[in-house]
């Protein structure tokens, strides 16, 4: 009699599990599970450009040209934030081994003339996963559309030294691909606690184009950028309106590869060196 009532225990014991089972499926929450029996935590990641106060309020080339800008077009794609353990460092080279990873999908051009992009928000990424951003990519791609169509870097603006004032368009097409680590400035971005936001900033360098004339002219920066006098010695009428192609038969050849190489350190992540490669 023993046994009967065993056997006859087990249909009802199956007959309770498969309904524990089902209840859990249908459960909508359980989607949500990370794997550890928790749900997921979550915040809004804010991806956004700088171009700094050198393009919103102007500043002095190294050569002693006062730049300031009506438009500084940038546009970016394949913008991609990640954690990794340990944290990513540009040493490691472009191979990334990430565990959680938050793509931008689409192509996005700002100005960061404007005055108020101080920084300039491309767009904020709701459920991202909680936790601390060690690393950030993305290509300066060509504008498919808008007033910087066919370039990725689209400068208007206005050069004055003494009774000189020369009106510029700098039109720049060749496309570079960037890796960086964690931003590195007064503050630090990328960490996104459950329910609130944080910012992932690629920041654009515009004095390592034109120099800094608050700075040394022996200082490194200095050294290393091209400044305004080869392109104010292009100006026809008080007018300098040329593109990267153009350029390359335009300046010397040292000064145009001095332009390419500076495309490959023109992006930060704040004060935090990228890698850069060229797109074909």
């Amino acid at each position: 009699m023993k046994h009967l009532k065993l056997f006859a225990a087990v249909p009802v014991l199956f007959l309770l599990s498969f309904l524990l089972l089902a209840g859990c499926a249908a459960d909508p929450e359980a989607a949500k599970d990370p794997g550890n029996g928790e749900p997921e935590e979550t915040g809004t990641l804010v991806f956004t450009a700088n171009g700094e106060a050198f393009v919103r309020e102007g500043f002095l080339s190294k050569d002693g040209w006062s730049l300031t800008f009506d438009h500084a077009y940038i546009t970016v794609s394949g913008v991609t934030a990640y954690q990794t353990e340990p944290p990513y460092d540009t040493e490691q080279g472009w191979d990334i081994d990430y565990q959680v990873k938050v793509e931008l999908p689409g192509v996005y051009t700002v100005d960061l003339a404007n005055p108020d992009a101080d920084p300039a928000i491309l767009k904020e990424e709701a459920a991202a996963p909680a936790g601390r951003y060690h690393a950030l990519s993305w290509e300066m791609a060509q504008a498919s559309e808008g007033p910087a169509k066919g370039y990725m870097l689209y400068l208007v603006g206005k050069a004055e030294k003494g009774s000189e004032v020369i009106q510029f368009v700098l039109r720049l097409e060749k496309e570079v691909a960037y890796i960086g680590g964690e931003y590195i400035g007064d503050e630090r971005k990328g960490i996104l606690a459950a329910g609130d936001s944080a910012e992932m900033e690629m920041t654009f360098h515009f004095d390592h184009l034109f120099g800094d004339g608050a700075a040394d002219e022996n200082d490194s920066l200095n050294r290393e950028a091209l400044g305004f006098d080869p392109l104010a010695a292009l100006a026809v009428d008080g007018l300098v309106d040329v593109s990267l192609a153009e350029l390359q038969d335009d300046l010397s050849a040292a000064d145009y590869q001095l332009l390419v190489s500076i495309l490959t350190h023109l992006a930060h992540v704040g004060e935090g060196h990228c890698l850069a490669k060229f797109l074909e």
